[in-house]
């Protein structure tokens, strides 16, 4: 597939049982299902992790963007060791050190808190992608 014509590749950690890392799955889908779903898309980072060959051309063959919940930065650790560097990054701890009020405490499901930092961290998101396409608003 041309990479002009997407798609983005979002890949979230896994965060399984942390907050933050729920947050990140939230902002992903958010990002592929509702804001931007005819340009984005993304690959299952235990696919990574575990050697998938489909899986790892995917994140060479198209850029991606990473969201990680904690400092082991597992999504960004494994699109690099697929033979890819990210696009751009983005760590949920920096969008809530913005927005403070929105502390998440859920693990499983998302809070009210947690829906919206991950809407917040959703937007910057998609800021991003409009810009690796070129649409950016002037």
């Amino acid at each position: 597939m041309d990479d002009a014509c997407g798609p983005i590749l979002i890949i979230p950690c896994s965060g399984v049982g942390k907050a933050f890392g729920l947050v990140g799955r939230e902002a992903t889908y958010a990002v592929i299902d509702d804001l931007r779903p005819e340009v984005t898309g993304t690959v299952c980072l235990s696919l990574l992790t575990l050697g998938d060959e489909a899986a790892q051309a995917r994140v060479r063959e198209r850029r991606t963007i990473t969201i990680d919940g904690c400092p082991k930065m597992c999504a960004r650790v494994n699109v690099e060791a697929s033979g890819s560097s990210p696009a751009a990054s983005f760590r949920v701890v920096d969008t809530y050190r913005r927005i403070r009020e929105l502390k998440p405490q859920a693990i499983a499901m998302p809070d009210e808190a947690g829906r919206e930092l991950a809407r917040a961290l959703a937007e910057e998101v998609v800021a991003e992608v409009d810009r690796l396409l070129g649409r950016e608003e002037d």
